[in-house]
């Protein structure tokens, strides 16, 4: 794996030295050449018009030198200085895989100023954290990040990496794919270590569901996959536990970068994370237009929960498509989870089954819905869910602003 250059193609131009992050490329009687420390993270190739670079990552037959690769590498994901639960999901589930290889736990921690989140690592099983840090990357943006993750790989050669199955998680994994020329295998539900190859079984629904296929990569690493949140436990931290800070240095430059962040604003699936909430109430087709909603998300605010919509619901662009819940959507765990109208179809129920309890409320005592419910109330919801707001407010004293009486 490596970066070549044709010198019949190379002008000299020098846009390789602007955009590669680690200071790694020099022009010499105009011609670029490629020193050491590079991490092959491909930002001369994409700025190079004249398709002078080009990167050796391997050939058909896989990836070089794999018996080289080593370790289980988790990407923790943060964002504004807060670990995503999908993190310290996946060192749990890292942790197990990590030990029947009997091998090391490491984690990639991107950022700025992110220095404080190592401890909470270490504590969730990561025995090593390769930390690298730039003001450039306060807010994630694919091209950096990818750079960054690249230089982290290169530095570890980790065997599996893992990624949380959210947005970000699902732009960096592929783009990094890509550059590593190997296979990635997207919204796992389980992971498992072949005894008899000692390969990771990447495991996950297929066909709408009725399946759950098995993929594997023999031949290419690192092996990786993105996992879905909530389908993973989160380990009892050990918060005496300590690890190896091993820092990458490097520059990223800002010419690299070809998107800029004007502004953050927090919607309120943001301001209460639907994936992470304990209580979520979710409404279906039976809500019968976008304005009824509100019903749902006056339940949520007095029980401190996230609203959440079916599939059929965000078809109808009655919510955004980050509210959806389901096989194609979001995989929730809450501890109580409320469906408002929605029929129970199996692409919904894949998203809720880890759910500690699940309360049906639909006028269709045939509704699927009611057959994995905990507890189903038959009834027109436009009645049942004001009433229960109502319990629920004068039960907490609540005024109705989310602020107590008593």
């Amino acid at each position: 794996m490596g970066i070549q250059i044709d010198k019949d193609k190379c002008t000299g131009c020098g846009r390789c030295l602007a955009v590669c992050p680690f200071g790694c490329m020099e022009v010499v009687e105009r011609k670029a050449i490629i020193k050491e420390g590079c991490t092959v993270c491909g930002a001369c190739r994409d700025v190079c018009e004249f398709e002078a670079v080009a990167i050796e990552r391997g050939s058909s037959r896989g990836t070089p030198d794999i018996e080289k690769y080593s370790g289980v590498l988790v990407f923790a994901e943060q964002h504004q200085g807060k670990l995503k639960d999908c993190t310290l999901e996946l060192l749990g589930a890292g942790k197990k895989l990590a030990d029947k290889l009997q091998q090391e736990l490491a984690a990639a921690l991107i950022g700025s100023e992110v220095d404080m989140l190592c401890p909470p690592l270490f504590a969730h099983g990561a025995d090593k954290v390769y930390l690298f840090q730039d003001e450039i990357l306060k807010f994630y943006h694919t091209d950096p990040y990818a750079a960054a993750m690249t230089a982290v790989i290169a530095q570890q050669k980790p065997s599996i990496v893992l990624f949380g199955a959210t947005t970000t998680g699902r732009d960096l994994a592929p783009r990094l794919a890509a550059r590593l020329r190997t296979g990635l295998t997207a919204d796992c539900t389980e992971l498992e270590i072949e005894d008899e190859s000692g390969l990771l079984m990447q495991i996950r629904p297929a066909f709408g569901g009725n399946i759950m296929a098995s993929i594997k990569c023999s031949n290419y690493r690192p092996q990786m996959a993105t996992v879905r949140p909530k389908v993973m436990k989160k380990p009892v931290p050990d918060i005496l536990r300590r690890g190896e800070i091993i820092r990458i240095e490097g520059k990223i430059n800002p010419k690299t970068i070809r998107t800029k962040v004007i502004q953050v604003i927090e919607t309120m699936d943001q301001i209460v994370n639907l994936e992470e909430a304990e209580i979520v109430v979710s409404g279906g087709r039976g809500l019968g237009k976008a304005e009824n909603f509100h019903l749902l998300e006056e339940l949520a605010k007095s029980l401190g929960g996230a609203v959440g919509a079916s599939r059929a619901a965000v078809d109808a662009g009655w919510k955004p498509h980050s509210f959806q819940v389901g096989q194609t959507g979001k995989t929730v765990c809450p501890k109580l989870y409320i469906a408002c109208g929605i029929s129970g179809a199996i692409q919904h129920l894949v998203g809720i089954q880890t759910s500690d309890m699940i309360v049906a409320v639909n006028k269709d005592p045939e509704a699927p819905i009611f057959k994995v419910a905990d507890f189903g109330i038959v009834g027109d919801l436009f009645q049942i869910i004001p009433e229960l707001t109502q319990v629920v407010r004068e039960f907490k004293g609540d005024n109705g602003s989310g602020e107590c009486e008593r």
